[in-house]
């Protein structure tokens, strides 16, 4: 499917590794310029030269999703985007009965408050041409709490709250509002929290993978490639008619309706 999104520009956020990166690839694929916004210069500066040398259009964008201004000196340098991916890393797992109030501020900075700034900063020039995209990175923790993932679990819930409301004031403007909700994936994140959990439980790290994996239906963890797609769909003006909706995007995983 030809997806129109030739000459649109793309803001990614988190973009230089896991999901983020897979967006930002796929929607340059698609003939978008990317703007590539992490914090990690080296691997932004290598995914530019990587993208250039198949003809595709990035700038990388140093910048801390956590510090505001970072995110907003981005985006002057790369301009107002047709296509915003709003995304940041996943919070710790932590004991929801003992949450350090600096460490639930810090990740509300980078979870919520500045992805809402940035939105609001990016849809007047949406709304004028009467085009654009909000897309926002979060979790199926939203529909199904995790144990150790009390910070997650409770901010991404915040920022869907706020994206839903969003969604019904600029859909008439030619604005789409959603959420990707990504389960199990083969990314730097999971294999952390892998890792977590074999330590604390003395297990191999392939058990652990094992075992997950055998709980999602289709057998295994998604590839960043198959979740990217979802989200250059969404981005595109295919997708003019979806908006206002958390999408699950998880081999099937999550067990509510």
């Amino acid at each position: 499917m030809e997806l129109d999104l030739r000459n649109k520009t793309a803001l990614v956020c988190g973009a230089s590794q896991g999901l983020g990166f897979a967006i930002a690839e796929a929607l340059a694929h698609e003939g978008c310029k990317v703007g590539l916004l992490a914090r990690n210069a080296a691997k932004l500066d290598a995914h530019v030269r990587a993208f250039g040398a198949h003809g595709l259009e990035a700038q990388a964008l140093p910048a801390d999703m956590g510090d505001w201004a970072s995110v907003e000196a981005a985006l002057k340098r790369f301009g107002m985007p047709d296509i915003l991916v709003n995304n940041s890393g996943g919070p710790p797992p932590v004991d929801v009965t003992k949450v350090d109030p600096d460490l639930w501020r810090s990740q509300f900075e980078a979870m919520v408050l500045n992805q809402m700034r940035l939105t609001e900063a990016v849809l007047p020039h949406m709304r004028s041409q009467g085009f654009g995209r909000i897309l926002s990175v979060a979790s199926t923790s939203i529909v199904e709490p995790f144990a150790s993932l009390a910070i997650s679990n409770s901010l991404r819930a915040a920022l869907a709250g706020w994206m839903k409301t969003l969604s019904g004031q600029v859909a008439g403007d030619g604005v789409t509002v959603n959420m990707l909700l990504p389960g199990s994936f083969a990314t730097e994140r999971i294999d952390s929290l892998n890792t977590r959990e074999a330590q604390a439980r003395g297990v191999a790290v392939a058990q652990v993978v094992s075992e997950s994996s055998a709980e999602i239906p289709v057998g295994r963890y998604g590839d960043p490639k198959e979740f990217a797609a979802v989200a250059a769909f969404l981005a595109s003006p295919k997708a003019s008619y979806v908006t206002g909706q958390m999408i699950r995007i998880d081999g099937g995983s999550t067990k509510s309706i």
